[in-house]
């Protein structure tokens, strides 16, 4: 059986800039013909991982995948994010019942300006 933790610490090390933070979580059914491999890293880390367009990530699973065939393995090849995206609703609304009441947004008022719109002219042919 290919040692998959020491694969995959191989080709994404490099590519961190916190390659401490490298989890890397490996399943085998009781047959040993089927593995999941889950893989977690830095958030910071994210864009280095997945590449221009999810490039860097797909070459690494093509790599694990081939090796696991080679092994007579089928693989599930998994990046976990232990801290989800920030921009996400799910996360704002979870974190939305932590919050501090004291930091709640204020409304604040702002003046009105009053901008004269120009005139429309006539066009005479």
């Amino acid at each position: 059986m290919p040692d998959y933790n020491a694969l995959i610490s191989f080709l994404l090390k490099p590519l961190l800039a916190h390659p401490d933070a490298l989890r890397v979580d490996f399943e085998s059914n009781s047959k040993s013909d089927r593995v999941w491999i889950r893989v977690a890293f830095d958030p910071e880390d994210r864009g280095r991982i997945f590449g221009k367009g999810g490039r860097t990530i797909q070459a690494v699973r093509t790599v694990v995948m081939t090796a696991a065939e080679e092994a007579g393995h089928s693989a599930r090849f998994e990046v976990f994010d232990p801290t989800p995206n920030s921009n996400s609703d799910d996360y704002q609304d979870r974190n939305a019942e932590y919050s501090d009441p004291e930091r709640q947004q204020v409304q604040v008022e702002r003046p009105r300006i009053n901008v004269e719109k120009p005139k429309r002219r006539e066009i005479n042919n």
